[in-house]
């Protein structure tokens, strides 16, 4: 199975250099697609609901205080399957356009991430895992 960062240097591939925030709400909203359209996972690394929104705590510790990535020397963009790519494709024309902000605000009006935050305040820090099951319960009504 791919890992984090094979996704993430799909994505940076795809789309160039980024902010680490916008890259890891691509990547969550790659997890989450693929849940429900493929109905299994890209990568098997958890996803937290921290204060700036989802993280996979093991890519950010890769990157840790960048602002910017432009590629991920630990990941292999290749590795992904057709129905893979194409999930993430269309993930990335629907999203891949958007700002940081525009992501960050996204996810924090989403359940999956608000009901990991519930009882933590707006800046608060917190590791609480955005489960698979409330992803594919929430993306799928969409």
């Amino acid at each position: 199975m791919p890992n984090c960062y094979d996704l993430a240097s799909f994505i940076l591939r795809e789309r160039g250099e980024m902010t680490t925030f916008k890259l890891h709400k691509l990547v969550y909203y790659c997890q989450a697609w693929s849940l429900v359209w493929d109905d299994k996972p890209l990568f098997p690394e958890r996803i937290e609901a921290w204060a700036n929104g989802p993280v996979v705590p093991r890519l950010y510790d890769l990157h840790k205080g960048a602002f910017k990535i432009i590629k991920c020397s630990r990941g292999k963009p290749d590795i992904f399957d057709k129905e893979q790519r194409a999930t993430i494709h269309a993930v990335l024309k629907y999203y891949g356009g958007k700002s940081s902000q525009w992501l960050t605000d996204l996810t924090h009006k989403e359940p999956p991430w608000r009901n990991a935050r519930k009882g933590l305040g707006p800046s608060d820090r917190g590791n609480r895992e955005i489960s698979h099951a409330s992803m594919v319960e929430y993306y799928s009504s969409l």
